[in-house]
């Protein structure tokens, strides 16, 4: 190539535009890979060192109906130069695979905002399942955007000629096509995904290479094209020192379940049946007999609980996964653990309901059923974890409290957790803290007799002995009846199962919870985060937003969205939701008015209103989708200019 030549093509190159965030959708039908190409795009950002988010959304069925709206699939991702909290309320780019993607997606898009979609697929039966009465892409209805039309299944073909693939198995690696387009258009490193793609598709190389060969025919193809006048950059962010992966919330859940056995130094024992959005989890401790974790797929969630509650009777640390339905299935269990008192870590990724509901869709209105959805009294822990990586510390967390206080504990995760990701930094399992499990040894009883008791407990955690079947000299009854307190044999005395329910409550609400934390800067310092437990003094904001779960990314997003327009919001989020924070009630005392969004009916604000007396504001959503900032930032500023008013317990808003 000559000088002259060179210089030429360098002329003709789209500028770069540099750009501090991100969105981007991926859309089509659910046979046409998003969910893969969004990971992808995702894995390219977390690899070259951006902040990042992704919301996957997807149907139920395994295949939906193709061309329609319910059966659109779309993953999102958000990624920045800079710390970022949600996967993005609207899109900057959609990419549209067919008509129905268009239809679903593009009211999301803002004005101005880029539309790339691919125009093999808008044909006129495929408009007419889509609900369009003309094209989209010729009477003017895309006007406010930026479209740019692509032929991605020919192109894809034409690329894949010489493969030996039909056309139809071709036409399956277009979303590759899109993704090479889109890694050219955001300059991202390509030699991962083609590394990926050689190995997810080890047994077939023909496969391989044609998802190869796609990839790299979308990214020439934007090199070539002179459709798209600029490309953009979005540097790396600058995180904290330390080794990162990208990682969604139930991997983290299941890698925060194997170091639960290292910190304990038990053997894992996961008993479960799959339940979407839960079913990864058991996917991911599968494949780690090497690290003490036995996994068992039973026939039916009764079944699961059942195992592992009996692997904690063998001194075993046992687990069980699934979501509402399976939690309703459980109760009897679980009611069982709370009588036994015997370690429990039973994980709930929460999904809409009520009954078979929105399998795939998010929601948190289990909160109720993890309190109370037992017979008789019988507390329990309850923990939710606040982003993807956080389900890691947070079930971690929590099995250190069901071993300690000898219960079963709820782990409070959801849909948008689960299937979301973001970058983690990995933890030195060496600086894990350890936890005792502390399994009888020998006779304790306290008369000398030279028995065991199995109820007796200890004086500072209320917890009973654990002891191992089979140890000389600790044989005991266990079962559902009800305990002699001290001695363990079945008791009918009214007296004492008074007091026996009495202590399994005080056990629980003896968990030492740590202190709330109030981020409550004042104007000049919106940057800063984490106050007091009570916010800054006499000097504080009127309004504080309350939260918990994974409300938590957008309840903050919106508050630095508030502060930046000069105004003052605290906030605050719950991790333990049973037993609360010692101080809440004065927390929440200290401020005019306390809002709490909540992907329910209210739940969590019910309790509140019950334990502390506080007119707590419910801003409620259960449409199956997580709260968007600009959502929440509109409500904030809503009661921020109207103040306290008469009528705000009965303040509803769903969607």
């Amino acid at each position: 190539m000559t000088s002259d030549t060179t210089a030429t093509a360098a002329a003709a190159a789209p500028a770069a535009v540099r750009r501090h965030r991100v969105v981007i959708r991926f859309a089509g039908d659910s046979g046409d890979g998003m969910q893969l190409t969004g990971d992808r795009f995702t894995a390219q950002a977390a690899q070259f060192g951006n902040d990042l988010s992704t919301l996957p959304d997807f149907p139920a069925e395994i295949r939906a109906p193709a061309g329609t709206l319910p059966g659109v699939s779309s993953f999102q991702v958000h990624f920045a130069d800079h710390d970022i909290v949600t996967p993005g309320d609207r899109p900057d780019v959609l990419v549209a695979m067919n008509p129905a993607a268009l239809r679903a997606n593009v009211g999301d898009l803002p004005r101005g905002g880029t539309v790339i979609v691919n125009t093999d697929e808008f044909t006129s039966r495929n408009l007419a399942k889509a609900g369009y009465a003309a094209d989209p892409l010729e009477d003017g209805s895309l006007s406010a955007h930026q479209v740019h039309k692509v032929a991605m299944t020919t192109l894809t073909r034409g690329a894949l000629a010489g493969t030996g693939l039909g056309k139809k198995d071709a036409a399956r690696a277009k979303n590759m096509f899109a993704l090479g387009l889109l890694s050219w258009m955001y300059h991202r490193p390509a030699e991962g995904t083609e590394r990926f793609l050689r190995a997810k598709f080890a047994r077939s190389p023909q496969v391989a290479e044609a998802n190869v060969l796609a990839f790299r025919a979308g990214h020439a193809y934007g090199e070539t094209t002179e459709a798209f006048a600029v490309t953009y950059e979005v540097a790396p962010a600058h995180p904290a020192p330390g080794e990162y992966r990208q990682i969604t919330g139930n991997t983290a859940l299941a890698h925060g379940i194997v170091a639960a056995g290292w910190t304990t130094g038990l053997p894992v024992f996961l008993g479960t049946y799959p339940i979407t959005p839960a079913s990864d989890i058991l996917h991911e401790l599968a494949g780690h007999k090497a690290m003490g974790v036995i996994t068992f797929q039973a026939e039916d969630e009764i079944a699961g609980v059942g195992a592992a509650l009996g692997a904690s009777f063998s001194g075993a640390l046992g687990v069980t996964t699934t979501s509402g339905p399976g939690i309703c299935l459980m109760s009897e269990s679980i009611g069982l653990g709370v009588s036994l008192e015997l370690p429990l870590l039973v994980v709930d990724v929460q999904r809409g309901g009520p009954s078979t509901g929105l399998p795939t869709k998010t929601e948190q209105a289990d909160l109720l059923q993890a309190m109370f959805g037992r017979n008789g009294e019988s507390p329990v822990p309850v923990i939710a974890p606040r982003s993807p990586g956080d389900c890691f510390h947070a079930v971690l967390e929590a099995a250190a409290v069901a071993v300690r206080y000898r219960t079963p504990v709820m782990v409070l995760s959801d849909g948008a957790l689960a299937n979301g990701s973001e970058p983690w930094l990995i933890p030195d399992a060496n600086s894990l803290e350890p936890v005792d499990p502390d399994l009888a040894t020998g006779p304790n009883a306290p008369d000398g007799s030279g028995e065991f008791w199995p109820y007796l407990r200890d004086e500072r955690t209320l917890a009973r002995p654990w002891a191992v079947p089979g140890t000389p000299g600790l044989e005991h009854r266990i079962g559902g009846l009800e305990k002699q307190d001290g001695k363990g044999g079945i008791s009918y005395d009214p007296d004492n199962h008074d007091r026996m329910v009495r202590l399994r409550r005080a056990k629980i609400d003896g968990i030492p919870v740590p202190e709330l934390e109030v981020d409550d800067p004042p104007l000049a310092d919106t940057d800063s985060t984490v106050g007091s437990g009570s916010g800054a003094g006499a000097d504080r904001a009127d309004l504080l937003v309350l939260g918990w779960g994974s409300t938590y990314g957008p309840i903050t997003a919106a508050a630095r969205r508030v502060r930046g327009l000069g105004h003052r919001v605290a906030t605050a989020h719950l991790r333990y939701l049973n037993p609360l924070p010692a101080g809440l009630g004065d927390v929440l005392a200290r401020y005019r008015t306390v809002l709490l969004p909540e992907m329910n009916l209210g739940q969590l604000a019910l309790l509140l209103r019950a334990h502390h007396l506080v007119d707590v504001i419910s801003y409620t959503k259960v449409s199956g989708l997580p709260f968007r900032a600009e959502e929440l930032q509109d409500v904030f500023l809503d009661h921020l200019d109207r103040g306290p008013r008469a009528d705000d317990m009965s303040f509803r808003r769903s969607r």
